[in-house]
């Protein structure tokens, strides 16, 4: 069930933005282990929005939760979207893994496309 007044112009998505050199060398985590930071984070992101409508919508969704995930080349790149983020007032997370104390990836909570797409335009699809 949709929240009211949404409609398929106004689709939730959820950006996930992971750090693309975790799983290159010298780091060359497992592919398993880069996969987790990002549902740790998408996960974290939901959970602290969770009353606001656009995330009760999405969770509610069901199949058609619709989820991008971009790449950041690396940690400072991350942390300088983070606050970009912070500073246009857009809900996220960042998920920092312990006990390294390393931010590897930061999630949205869901948001209409139109109003976030300008902050992140500069980061490419993760392949």
């Amino acid at each position: 069930m949709a929240a009211p007044g949404a409609t398929v112009a106004t689709a939730l998505v959820q950006y996930v933005v992971l750090r693309g050199d975790l799983g290159r060398p010298p780091r060359s985590w497992p592919l398993g282990a880069v996969v987790a930071q990002g549902c740790h984070a998408a996960l974290a992101a939901a959970h602290a929005h969770r009353q606001h409508p656009d995330t009760r919508a999405y969770l509610e969704s069901g199949g058609a939760m619709r989820t991008i995930v971009l790449e950041a080349p690396d940690e400072t790149a991350l942390t300088a979207l983070a606050e970009t983020l912070k500073q246009h007032n857009i809900d996220h997370q960042v998920w920092t893994e312990q006990p390294e104390n390393m931010a590897t990836c930061l999630a949205l909570r869901p948001y209409p496309k139109d109003q976030v797409h300008q902050h992140l335009k500069k980061f490419k699809l993760l392949k």
